[in-house]
């Protein structure tokens, strides 16, 4: 008899094991919706994915969607409807002000969605988002890619105890991104990574910004003050002359810096010299040339596939928008 229960148990396993095994070979049916600047990378990612199939892309410039069709040997839709009956999973990557729409009808179709940052331009619509994921059990993530770059997964164990937070994401000007200000353009990017360091909740809010060339703000500087003490200083620029992309994190006892375009950290820590002087010893950290985005689909992708909370959540994507609309809101006041 007990013979046979282990029979009987070593099936079950057998079986198990092999359906987990199928489950995993199977391709997910990958669709992009917007194929433009960033959307045609998406399409590149997933066509070239040994976990996905590229379905099809959909655009509202039919000849280029066809074009980025035939560039990976997929089919162009005309209609998102048309799309989303063939996919199982979706990135979203057309303008800011289009994603509540998009990211809205592909949860109701039950597809699981990578939606660029922002997640939307609201924080109401943001919310609603992440609710509807949940109620229909679909994964949404947000396309906060600088998460996923090698040099902040390097230098992210060095921040643990931070004081003050300077970033400064400066980028020359491009009216790609201008329908929404460059708050929810290029400073959401510094808000979701100071808020992925778990500062506490935010006590007060400074903030001014000018429109230069664009209908909204093109530069903006935020002083955001949190609960557990920490500060921090957001600069955001789209009219610059150079692009940089630079954080400096100061905590008791040393500095961190991150240059995410070279993708070179420094760490400073606190020592005492031979002589008894205090010193600061500095490290620096290289980080490798592996792509943010190609890493971001596949957390995604495992995100999707073992059913678990996304590194960008669509709650992390709602408290950012949030938070970029207190310094809107007080930028506004400002005048």
């Amino acid at each position: 008899m007990i013979a046979w229960f282990q029979r009987l148990n070593n099936s079950v396993e057998s079986r198990d094991s092999q359906v987990q095994f199928e489950r995993d070979m199977v391709k997910l049916r990958a669709g992009v919706i917007g194929v433009g600047h960033l959307g045609q990378h998406h399409a590149r990612l997933y066509a070239a994915s040994p976990d996905t199939t590229l379905v099809g892309v959909v655009d509202q410039d039919g000849e280029r969607a066809s074009a980025i069709a035939q560039n990976h040997r997929t089919q162009a839709f005309r209609e998102l409807p048309e799309l989303l009956k063939q996919v199982d999973v979706v990135s979203i990557a057309v303008p800011t002000s289009g994603h509540y729409a998009v990211a809205k009808a592909c949860l109701e179709a039950g597809k699981h969605v990578l939606v660029e940052k922002p997640i939307a331009v609201l924080p109401s619509e943001a919310w609603a988002l992440v609710e509807l994921a949940s109620r229909r059990g679909c994964t949404l993530q947000v396309g906060h890619s600088e998460r996923f770059n090698p040099i902040m997964s390097l230098m992210r164990p060095h921040l643990h105890t931070p004081i003050l937070f300077e970033s400064h994401r400066l980028g020359t000007y491009s009216e790609r991104g201008t329908d929404v200000d460059v708050v929810l353009d290029l400073m959401i990017h510094d808000i979701d990574l100071v808020l992925s360091c778990n500062p506490g909740s935010v006590e007060t809010v400074w903030a001014t910004g000018g429109v230069l060339l664009s209908s909204t703000h093109d530069v903006a500087n935020a002083r955001i003050q949190f609960s557990e003490g920490s500060i921090a200083q957001l600069t955001a620029s789209r009219i610059s002359p150079k692009a940089m992309r630079q954080w400096r994190v100061f905590q008791p006892d040393g500095c961190v810096t991150i240059d995410f375009q070279s993708r070179q950290g420094v760490v400073g820590r606190r020592s005492v010299a031979s002589d008894g002087k205090s010193t600061m010893a500095m490290e620096e950290i290289q980080a490798g040339n592996a792509e943010p985005l190609k890493l971001q689909l596949e957390s995604f992708l495992h995100a999707v596939r073992e059913r678990s909370c996304p590194v960008v959540s669509g709650e992390d994507g709602a408290a950012a928008v949030e938070l970029a609309h207190r310094v809107l809101s007080v930028m506004k006041k400002a005048g």
